[in-house]
């Protein structure tokens, strides 16, 4: 069952260290990294292609990713899957994180197919991430850690998948 954004937001500031930026106190990168293997795994059975990907990534709050190719998907656009080091956050965007205003304006757009989607939302419940809309990433910061350092307006996207 899918969370309500007041959920959703609840979770975003409970994971929220003003102390820790970068990682949660507990991260565990061994275990971060082999849920994320089994995800970058279980994308290129779905969409039946290689999937690139990056990982552990450095002075982020980003942990990695995964990048199904075009040709695999019904619209003929890429589907990115962003993984934080918070909590088994994860945003799925068409194309690039920010290059529409959501999944939802997405598949309006014709870049992004519903069927698609609900794969790559299956695959990361089943391994446990929390899928977070990119609409609700996007909206501004409100939590308790100081990021004065950011230079850009300062969202939730910014907190758990930016650089720090």
């Amino acid at each position: 069952m899918a969370m309500s954004e007041m959920d959703l937001l609840a979770l975003l500031r409970e994971l929220d260290d003003p102390e820790r930026l970068e990682r949660p106190l507990h991260y565990d990168r061994a275990a971060t990294g082999l849920t994320f293997d089994g995800l970058v795994r279980r994308l290129e059975a779905d969409f039946r292609a290689s999937c690139e990907s990056e990982r552990d990534t450095q002075d982020s709050s980003e942990y990695g990713r995964v990048r199904v190719p075009a040709d695999a998907t019904v619209c003929g656009t890429r589907i990115v899957v962003c993984v934080s080091k918070f909590g088994s956050l994860a945003e799925v965007s068409a194309d690039n994180p920010g290059a529409y205003f959501g999944t939802f304006e997405a598949h309006q757009e014709g870049a992004l197919d519903l069927g698609d989607l609900a794969t790559v939302e299956r695959a990361l419940a089943d391994l446990g991430y929390v899928s977070i809309p990119e609409e609700l990433l996007e909206s501004d910061y409100s939590g308790p850690s100081r990021l004065e350092h950011f230079s850009a307006n300062l969202s939730w996207w910014t907190r758990f998948f930016g650089t720090v």
